[in-house]
């Protein structure tokens, strides 16, 4: 063992393999190994699903993820409303490309297809499981690429901490997207690694493309990290490199460029988006951060530092070694600090988080933080193992760490206690007499504190999560019967069947079927939640989160012909086709009265106004109450509960039943804000509907990319497709005029209506992605042309040249 642990570094050179490939392959399996049992190990200790009865249906993976997945499943089985470009399943008719290039362009997201789809939340737990452990092998690769020097399987056990960080098991485990950065970290590490020698740069533009394209957000961090990385080898092997940079430069760009027709649409639709919360960062308290730094903690506003102690310790010995070139020492250990500070600095927080505050966590960066304090362990190890006094020096800096945390509330107990004993279990491998007879006993002692600390960790979080967030019913038999009675209920395209209330998660109609307007995204375009406000819908998460609006106008105006309600699937009285014909005139302009509005994109007035704060016998009472939370009722029909206080939510418009008697007056929730009444004729409305449906389309064919409409005969006026004019649209060749937030073209003579949808950035994405393949193109016939003259030069010429180069 002490022959493998103090080998000399190997003598870098272009073209000499990195390490031996079956030691390689077995450290990055045993890393990916480990990463998966401490993940297992500590979900089935929390008893959390898939290994217990509590369910992990929490905040964004309840709300986005897993409904996102599960109409990932229905595209690829064929069984969507919509395709790539266009999603007619959710918020009446959205762009998907942006949705897809936020939650679902991991190159390892269609494996979800391969589980039944009554199973998604077992899929989506595996691919999470999947992606950790796929990091925790990238990173084991990467170590190994840096030199051979450690025995094989230390590398492995510093791949697992890092896919085991407190990042990857608090935060990631809820937001699977996130974990494609995971992975992207070393991978792109990698990268600069093959540009700092001048080798492979096909695969290197390939590498930066699938990272980019699969989670552009975390990505960037990952490669705000990996250029990090690349100084801090470059300062450690001989000094900036002018033409290292270069070409780490342009693979980076020509990567990104490639993944331009997904990240362009993201950004563009990011900008065409309902703002969500705009917040200054306040910076965490220093010992809750250093608190963090323990395992088995938990918090939503300090970042999640977490490393198993091996790496802890390691990387805090490398200062105190004068077994390794003090610029090493140096450099790589101050790389960490200034990492670790830039977290708290604001400015350095908004260059890592693309210069604007995140509305949740603000350390989603922290993962960076993780993989350095890993490579900074790692360098250390390359000579050999730490001796007594670096080992003294590095433990006394892990428990003045431990110490100044103990004031903060973060560090119970429990994560003190086994944060010493991993200290203790640690350096107790690291001084044991190097023999061989030793090193199993040195492996297991670390292997059993990463495995320990990261599956307590995992639980710790598990519970933690169900205990601070908010969280929704799991996927299971009951979702289950619903959608098979939306199914049995769908009538697309003749009319839309809305998933209804009470909702199961933010995107119903993706997780359950049908064709509603509840959908939530950081996609939600400004035109779909001021829309959907106007007519008196509900929202949470300020603004992004719409609910169904069950509204008997609503659903005529936007063709819902059945809706789920109460538990069952029921049909609407009446719902006009997706198409319809207005007289020529001007778009109506929306005001504050929600009742108004409706009338108004329905060309009639169909409800009746209340007197002395009472509605006309046999009218359905309707409150709008956008502002007030608690209980409203109309006699003695069951009680309404509304919840509403903005600027986070919005309690939508709601029916409290059919006037009784005279002089019956609602009781509502006490607050501020307005509180009207509206009195919906059922007789006015249904003579509304007929007369729109008399100049109607007769066929509506929705597809993937757009739709066509039909007519019985030559239309003149306005038609009116029930969608909202996001951007995108072009109808019979120009761009769409729109009706009170609707898609509209005007009409003379016409027999048809042919629009059709194409998400903004699209065609400038792939123009940047063809000129890309263009200059990758012509540098890969640049590089032929130089492999061949350099196969030409004699031998002695060619080291000679090959050593400029370096």
């Amino acid at each position: 063992m002490r022959t493998a642990l103090r080998t000399a570094p190997r003598a870098e050179a272009p073209g000499t393999p990195a390490a031996p490939r079956r030691a390689t392959t077995a450290a990055s399996a045993l890393a990916g190994l480990l990463a998966v049992a401490a993940v297992c190990a500590g979900d089935a200790a929390a008893r959390i699903f898939p290994f217990g009865p509590r369910h992990r249906s929490v905040n964004d993976l309840a709300n986005q993820f897993v409904p996102f997945h599960a109409h990932l499943w229905d595209l690829l089985r064929g069984r969507a409303d919509g395709g790539l470009l266009l999603d007619w399943r959710a918020g009446w008719g959205t762009s998907f490309l942006p949705d897809y290039g936020t939650y679902l362009s991991s190159p390892l997201a269609p494996l979800v297809a391969l589980a039944p789809r009554a199973d998604i939340e077992y899929a989506v737990y595996a691919l999470t499981v999947l992606k950790t452990a796929l990091a925790a092998a990238a990173t084991a690769c990467l170590l190994r690429r840096l030199s051979t020097a450690p025995a094989w399987w230390w590398p492995a056990l510093l791949g697992a901490g890092y896919a085991l960080c407190g990042w990857s098991v608090t935060e990631g485990a809820y937001n699977p997207m996130w974990l494609d950065g995971l992975i992207a970290f070393p991978l792109l590490c990698l990268v600069a690694e093959w540009a700092r020698e001048g080798r492979r740069p096909l695969p290197a533009v390939l590498t930066v493309a699938v990272c980019w394209a699969a989670n552009f957000y975390t990505a960037y961090m990952a490669t705000l990290g990996a250029a990090l990385f690349l100084l801090a080898r470059l300062a450690t092997t001989g000094g900036p490199r002018p033409r290292v940079l270069a070409r780490a430069a342009v693979t980076t760009a020509l990567g990104v460029g490639l993944a331009a027709p997904v990240l362009a649409p993201v950004l563009l639709s990011t900008r065409q988006a309902y703002p969500g919360v705009v917040r200054d960062f306040e910076a965490a308290g220093a010992t809750d951060v250093l608190a963090r730094l323990l395992p088995g903690t938990y918090g939503f506003v300090t970042p999640a530092a977490f490393v198993a102690t091996p790496v802890l310790l390691l990387a805090a010995s490398l200062a105190f070694r004068r077994d390794v070139p003090g610029r090493e020492r140096w450099v790589w250990t101050g790389l960490v600090l200034g990492v670790g500070l830039s977290l708290q600095w604001g400015p350095t927080h908004l260059v890592w988080h693309l210069f604007a505050t995140p509305n949740g966590s603000p350390y989603r960066q922290t993962f960076v933080l993780a993989g350095l304090l890993v490579i900074a362990a790692h360098a250390g190890l390359v000579h050999g193992l730490p001796g007594r006094r670096a080992l003294a020096g590095g433990g006394a800096v892990v428990l003045a760490l431990t110490a100044a945390a103990v004031p903060s509330p973060l560090a119970t107990r429990p994560a003190l206690l086994l944060g010493l004993a991993g200290l203790a279990a640690t350096a107790g491998a690291l001084v044991l007499p190097r023999r061989r007879r030793h090193a199993v006993l040195a492996a297991l002692l670390v292997t059993g504190t990463l495995l320990g600390q990261a599956a307590a960790t995992t639980a710790y979080a598990d519970r933690g999560r169900l205990a601070h967030l908010d969280d929704y019913p799991p996927y299971g038999p009951e979702q289950e019967r619903l959608a098979a009675a939306l199914a049995a209920a769908d009538g697309w395209p003749a009319y839309r069947t809305d998933s209804g209330l009470p909702r199961v998660a933010g995107n119903d109609p993706l997780l359950l079927g049908g064709q509603g307007a509840a959908y939530y995204s950081s996609h939600t375009p400004a035109v779909l939640t001021e829309l959907l406000t106007a007519l008196g819908g509900g929202w949470t998460s300020r603004g992004r989160n719409l609910q169904s609006l069950d509204n008997p106008v609503v659903d005529a105006l936007f063709g819902v012909g059945a809706r789920r309600r109460d538990g069952g699937v029921v049909r609407t009285e009446a719902a006009l086709p997706l198409v319809t014909v207005r007289p020529p005139g001007p778009a109506p302009a929306f005001g504050p009265s929600p009742f108004r509005n409706q009338e108004l994109l329905l060309g009639a007035r169909v409800y009746a106004a209340p007197t002395a704060g009472a509605c006309p016998v046999g009218t359905e009472v309707f409150l709008w109450a956008p502002e007030r939370t608690g209980e409203a009722r109309l006699g003695a029909a069951p009680p309404v509960r509304l919840l509403g206080g903005g600027p986070r939510r919005r309690a939508a418009m709601t029916s409290l039943g059919v006037q009784p008697a005279p002089g019956v007056r609602p009781g509502v929730p006490p607050g501020r804000g307005p509180a009207a009444l509206g009195c919906l004729d059922r007789g006015r409305l249904r003579a509304a509907v007929a007369a729109l449906r008399l100049r109607a389309a007769v066929t509506v064919e929705p597809t993937a990319s757009g739709l066509t409409a039909r007519f019985p005969g030559p239309v003149t006026g306005t038609a009116v497709v029930a969608a909202p004019a996001i951007p995108g649209w072009t109808c019979q060749g120009r761009r769409p005029e729109p009706y009170g937030g609707l898609l509209a073209v005007p009409l003379a003579g016409a027999t048809t209506v042919t629009c059709a949808f194409r998400p903004p950035g699209l065609l400038p994405g792939l123009a940047v992605a063809g000129a890309s393949v263009a200059a990758l193109a012509g540098l890969a016939t640049v590089q032929r042309r130089r492999d061949r003259r350099t196969s030409s030069t004699p031998p002695t010429a060619q080291s000679a040249a090959r050593a400029a180069a370096v």
